[in-house]
C-alpha cells in the first residue's frame, strides 16, 4: 500500500467521487419517489374517504291508533256450546291423506234453513268426500256426504236436532265448498244449490224431507274443472224469480297442484297460495221461471279479465247481494283472495259495471290486495252508512269499508273503528254483523283458522287452531272487542275455524250461531243474553216479488233508533243464515214504524196494530 497523496486525475480518486455522486442521487431520488407516493396516496384517500355523518335522524312512525270514543260496559252475554246436546255429530271431512291439496285447506260451508216450512231453522251441513284416486286404491274408506238436520222443537224451549240426511237425496258424496239457499221455484219450499270443486248439484225441494237432483234440467252445473265456491240467489232483474251468481276460485287440478309445488319450509309440500294459480271466472245464471236456468255470465259483464295478461282476474271466496246506490236494482259485492275485491253494479238492463276500484272497496289503504275470505254488510250505525266488513288472511287486518256521504264511495275505516289492530294476526274466514244483545247495533263475529297444522314451525306467532273474535257495536262509536269474561269460554274454544251462520234456534228471540272447522265436528253456541231487551223477528213472503222476498229492504223505527236490514241469507263464508230478519229494540217496548220496500219495488207499512214486541211476524206482499 503506498503512503503518497493520489493525483486528481488518479482514476481510483475518479470512481469514488462518482460513487458519492451516484449515492446522493439515489437518496435524493428515493425521497422524491417517497414524497410522490404520500402525495398520491392522499389524493386517492381524499377521493375515496368516507363522507362524514351528520346528526343522525330518526323518522318517528306512530302506531295505529284508535281514536278516542265514548265507552260503555260491554253486556254479559254467555254463549253455551250445545253440540252434543242438541244431537250435533257431524264431522266435516276434507279428503286428506297427506298429498297436500289446496282444495283440503278450505273447509266447508253451513247452512240455517227451514227446509220443511214448520217455522224454525234447520241445519245443513256442506262436506267432502275423499279423492277419486284414494278411494280406488283404498276401499275401506267409505264415501262421506253433507248432513241434514232438522230442528225439533223440545218443551221449555230446548233444542234437539233430528239427523235426516239418509233418504233425503242430499246424501250424495261430492267434494262440496259452500250452499246457497233460495226457492227458486216459488213453490214455498226452499231449494238447495252445493258448490263444489267439480259440477255443482242443485237440489229441488219436494216436501216431506225429500229433495231431487236437478242440476241437469236447470243447467247449472257449470263444468266439470271449475272449483265453485261462495254462491247466492237473487232477483237481479225483478222479475219475481230467483237467479243465481256462483263465484269460482282458481283453475286447479291435481296435476296442476303438483307443478306449484309449494312447500312451507323448502322441503315438505304445503297448501299453496292462490298466488301460484290462474284465476277463474263466475257464473250468473237467469231464471227462466220454468225450472231451467241461462248462463248469462259474458253478456251480463260479470267476468272480468286480466287487460294485461287476458286471463280471469276473480279468485273469489265470499259473496254479498246489497243495493248498493239504492237505485231498486241488486248489485253484487265479491270477496277476492290476493287480488281486487270488485262490485258488481246492477245497471237495470241485465248487465253490471265493475267499479271496486272506484268505489274504495278492491284494495287496501295502501293500495294492495289482501287475502279475502268472508264477506258481510250491515248499516252498523243505524244511520245511510253501508259496512262492508271482509275477513282477510293472517297478517291482515280485518276490512270495515265505511261509505263516505256517497253510497259509492269507501274508505277502510277498521282501525278507527276498534277493529283492525285486534284483528290483524289471526286468518279470518267466517264474518257476519248480528246483534247478539238486542240492543238495536250489529255486532261483529269472525271465526279465525289457519290452514296448514305445521304452520308454528316457521311462524311462531301463528297458531293452527285459533279463537273466534266477538266485536260489540258501542253504539255506532266504534266496537269494542269481547273477552270471555263477558261471552263465556265456549265461543273462544281454539279450533280450526271456517264457516259461520246464525239463526234463533230456540225461538227465544235472540241469535244463536254455529261455527265449523276444518276436518273435525262444529260448535253449536246458544245465546243465552238475559238483558231483558226486547225483540221482532219478521219473516217475509212474496208473491209479485220472489216468495223468499230476497233483496226485500225493512226500515224498523223504535226507541229513537232506526235501523234496516235486507233480506238476504248469503254471509259469511261459503255460508247462509236464516232467511227471517231479528230486530234487536234494546228497552223500547213499542214499534213506531216499520217499512218494507219489496224486490218488486212495493213499499207497504205495515200497520201498528201488528206491531207488537217480542214475537214472529210474517207479513205478505
Amino acid at each position: 500500500m503506498s503512503n503518497q497523496p493520489h493525483s486528481p486525475h488518479d482514476p481510483d480518486e475518479v470512481g469514488h467521487q462518482d460513487d458519492a455522486v451516484i449515492g446522493r442521487a439515489f437518496r435524493w431520488s428515493a425521497i422524491v419517489l417517497v414524497l410522490v407516493l404520500v402525495v398520491i396516496l392522499g389524493v386517492i384517500f381524499y377521493v375515496n374517504r368516507p363522507e362524514a355523518k351528520g346528526p343522525e335522524q330518526n323518522t318517528a312512525i306512530a302506531a295505529p291508533v284508535v281514536p278516542d270514543k265514548p265507552r260503555a260496559q260491554i253486556p254479559r252475554v254467555r254463549f253455551t256450546d250445545i253440540t252434543d246436546e242438541a244431537g250435533i255429530t257431524f264431522v266435516h271431512n276434507n279428503g286428506a291423506t297427506g298429498e297436500k291439496l289446496l282444495p283440503e285447506s278450505l273447509g266447508g260451508g253451513v247452512a240455517f234453513l227451514d227446509f220443511d216450512n214448520d217455522g224454525d231453522d234447520d241445519l245443513l251441513f256442506i262436506n267432502s268426500t275423499w279423492w277419486p284416486w284414494d278411494l280406488a286404491r283404498d276401499a275401506s274408506r267409505k264415501p262421506t256426504t253433507a248432513a241434514l238436520y232438522r230442528n225439533d222443537a223440545v218443551p221449555g224451549g230446548g233444542v234437539k236436532f233430528t239427523d235426516v240426511t239418509a233418504g233425503s237425496g242430499l246424501d250424495v258424496p261430492v267434494y262440496g265448498m259452500g250452499a246457497a239457499c233460495g226457492d227458486f221455484d216459488n213453490d214455498g219450499l226452499v231449494d238447495v244449490l252445493l258448490t263444489c270443486v267439480g259440477e255443482n248439484r242443485l237440489f229441488r225441494n219436494l216436501g216431506n224431507g225429500k229433495f231431487a237432483d236437478v242440476t241437469t234440467k236447470a243447467g247449472v252445473a257449470g263444468d266439470a274443472g271449475d272449483w265453485s265456491t261462495a254462491a247466492t240467489f237473487l232477483d237481479f232483474d225483478n222479475d219475481g224469480h230467483l237467479d243465481l251468481f256462483v263465484a269460482n276460485y282458481v283453475k286447479w287440478s291435481r296435476e296442476i297442484d303438483f307443478k306449484v309445488n309449494f312447500t312451507i319450509d323448502g322441503t315438505h309440500r304445503a297448501y299453496g297460495p292462490p298466488t301460484d294459480f290462474e284465476g277463474a271466472f263466475p257464473r250468473l245464471y237467469r231464471n227462466n221461471g220454468d225450472g231451467t236456468f241461462a248462463d248469462v255470465s259474458e253478456a251480463s259483464g260479470v267476468q272480468m279479465k286480466n287487460k294485461a295478461t287476458g286471463v280471469p282476474v276473480a279468485k273469489s271466496l265470499g259473496v254479498a247481494v246489497v243495493d248498493i246506490n239504492s237505485d231498486g236494482h241488486i248489485d253484487l259485492l265479491v270477496a277476492n283472495d290476493t287480488t281486487p275485491n270488485q262490485l258488481f253494479v246492477n245497471q237495470g238492463d241485465g248487465t253490471f259495471k265493475e267499479q271496486g276500484a272506484i268505489a274504495g272497496v278492491a284494495f287496501d289503504s295502501n293500495g294492495n290486495t289482501r287475502g279475502a275470505m268472508g264477506i258481510d254488510i250491515a248499516r252498523h250505525r243505524n244511520n245511510a252508512d253501508l259496512g262492508i266488513a271482509i275477513g282477510n288472511f293472517a297478517n291482515e287486518m280485518t276490512a270495515l269499508y265505511v261509505s263516505q256521504g256517497q253510497p259509492m264511495l269507501f274508505a277502510d275505516e277498521a282501525i278507527a273503528e276498534g277493529i283492525g289492530p285486534a284483528s290483524r294476526l289471526p286468518l279470518k274466514f267466517g264474518i257476519f254483523f248480528f246483534d247478539y244483545d238486542l240492543n238495536a247495533w250489529p255486532d261483529l263475529l269472525t271465526v279465525n283458522g289457519h290452514l296448514d297444522e305445521d304452520i308454528t314451525r316457521v311462524q311462531a306467532s301463528q297458531e293452527y287452531r285459533q279463537p273466534a273474535q266477538l266485536f260489540w257495536n258501542n253504539g255506532g262509536n266504534g266496537f269494542l272487542l269481547v273477552s270471555a269474561n263477558e261471552a263465556g269460554t265456549d265461543l273462544f274454544q281454539p279450533i280450526v275455524g271456517r264457516s259461520s251462520a246464525y239463526a234463533d234456534i230456540d225461538g227465544d228471540g235472540d241469535l244463536d250461531v254455529v261455527l265449523t272447522q276444518l276436518h273435525g265436528p262444529p260448535l253449536l253456541l246458544r245465546n243465552d243474553q238475559s238483558l231483558g231487551h226486547h225483540w221482532l223477528k219478521l219473516k217475509l213472503a212474496g208473491t209479485k216479488s220472489n216468495r223468499d222476498a230476497i233483496g226485500a229492504i225493512v226500515t224498523l223505527t223504535a226507541g229513537g233508533v232506526t235501523q234496516q236490514r235486507t233480506v238476504t241469507p248469503t254471509r259469511s263464508y261459503l255460508s247462509q243464515s236464516s232467511c227471517e230478519l231479528v230486530f234487536g229494540l234494546g228497552e223500547a217496548d213499542k214499534i213506531d214504524a216499520l217499512n218494507i220496500r219489496w224486490p218488486s219495488g212495493a213499499e207497504a207499512n205495515v200497520a201498528a196494530d201488528k206491531l207488537g214486541v217480542n214475537q214472529r211476524l210474517v207479513v205478505t206482499e
